[in-house]
């Protein structure tokens, strides 16, 4: 079966099973996987990089294709590293190997031309063509233009190691029946971690930082969330209701209080099914909405905020008086941010000034690429101005304990400027 044929199949027929897909596994489809990896990320258990496997690159890809088609190919453990969280815990990663990363990106590539026909619209996180600015404008548009008064914000527990793995194996199974690929994604999700040097074993999750793991963790919570919210919860609501996910993020939007109440009331059920608990502080509901909004404004009072991909979202109005919502960037991001540039200026003191600003800028513009949306250009301008702080205190660092005035600062900054503030998304259109 080519290609072309798998989506078009999954779309006219939503109870099509798969039997024999693991034959689209050819070396050309081993080639464009690779070529379609990080260059630069970190090696797995082997200590393979990309450019060490590249550099035999047709010999090593015939023996990975050989593998596979002899049935012995074997997934490696995963090398456990650990990254901040903005609340000051370290956050696991699983890294895999390289030819590991090759197998699950040609096949993450086959599956999702399956999958992608039975996702429903209100997922956005890690599906081709969607973003998380997708997720936020439908924010926009379910809360300004439909009658919704509360919002639940859901926070699930470490969501990526508590997956059941058989209850997920049987969710992959109603689409997928070829053996091949059953077994490829069995070895993946029960594959070791080695965390400084020990070999550590787990009953659930799937490994977060595979790159199987972002698409499995979709299938897990479309089953779980996202079609028994469609099908079962809201036909059976008084009034409206809308769902907006991306991966494991996710808001529930409602017109009436009752209903926001029941659906908080049997969700921790429905998750404690399949493994997954809601975490008790993150998960609230909030009144937020246009008439909380404007009835808060009577009474000269305010109206509650809620957090989601990064921006913290507060009820506002237009110079026309409409209603609508003021995006601004969370406080723990803009601070992780700036710790992050800090450590960056600490490292790299002695550098020459042209090698700093053309990195500081680089830095900027990824932070504008994705804070840059509408309503948000106050915080973007206090970010900015908090590197130049940042910069001018660690140059002051190179003057031998003499002082660097903002004066001379500021001549720094004339010939070595840093990216002023810009709105790179656009108001949504939809």
């Amino acid at each position: 079966m080519e290609l072309s044929q798998l989506a078009e199949l999954a779309k006219q027929d939503a109870g099509c099973k798969f039997y024999s897909i693991a034959h689209v596994l050819t070396i050309g489809a081993l080639w464009e996987a690779f070529d379609n990896l990080r260059k630069n990320a970190a090696a797995g258990v082997d200590g393979v990089t990309y450019a060490d496997y590249e550099g035999h690159l047709i010999e090593n890809l015939t023996k990975l294709h050989g593998k596979l088609g002899s049935n012995t190919y074997r997934a490696q453990p995963l090398r456990r590293i650990y990254i901040d969280k903005e609340d000051g815990k370290k956050r696991p990663i699983s890294i895999p190997s390289l030819e590991d990363k090759i197998v699950q990106r040609a096949t993450v590539d086959v599956l999702n031309l399956i999958f992608e026909q039975d996702f429903l619209d209100c997922s956005h996180g890690f599906r081709p063509g969607r973003s998380a600015h997708d997720a936020l404008d439908e924010v926009g548009q379910v809360i300004c233009r439909r009658p919704m008064e509360y919002v639940l914000e859901l926070d699930i527990t470490s969501y990526f190691d508590s997956i059941v793995r058989k209850q997920l194996m049987e969710m992959v199974e109603q689409r997928i029946s070829d053996s091949s690929i059953l077994g490829l994604i069995g070895k993946w999700i029960n594959v070791g971690v080695v965390d400084q040097g020990r070999l550590l074993m787990s009953e659930t999750g799937t490994g977060q930082g595979q790159i199987i793991s972002p698409l499995l963790a979709n299938i897990y919570l479309h089953h779980v969330l996202d079609v028994w919210f469609e099908k079962e919860v809201k036909p059976c609501l008084r009034g409206e209701a809308h769902e907006i996910r991306y991966a494991d993020d996710g808001l529930l939007c409602f017109q009436y209080k009752e209903d926001a109440e029941r659906v908080l009331e049997v969700l921790p059920k429905r998750f404690a099914k399949y493994g997954l608990t809601l975490h008790p502080e993150k998960t609230r509901l909030v009144k937020f909405g246009c008439s909380a909004y404007f009835e808060a404004k009577r009474k000269k009072g305010s109206t509650a905020t809620f957090d989601f991909l990064g921006f913290t979202h507060r009820c506002a109005s237009s110079r026309a008086g409409f209603f609508m919502i003021h995006l601004g960037t969370m406080k723990k991001r803009l601070r992780r941010g700036l710790m992050a540039i800090s450590a960056w200026c600490r490292e790299h003191l002695h550098d020459p000034l042209e090698h700093q600003q053309r990195i500081l800028n680089a830095k900027l513009r990824g932070h504008y690429q994705y804070y840059g949306r509408p309503t948000n250009y106050r915080s973007l301008t206090k970010f900015v101005h908090a590197v130049r702080s940042i910069w001018r205190r660690w140059l002051a660092r190179r003057t031998r304990g003499r002082r660097l005035s903002w004066e001379t600062f500021s001549r720094i900054l004339a010939r070595y400027p840093l990216l002023r503030p810009r709105i790179t998304h656009a108001w949504s259109t939809r």
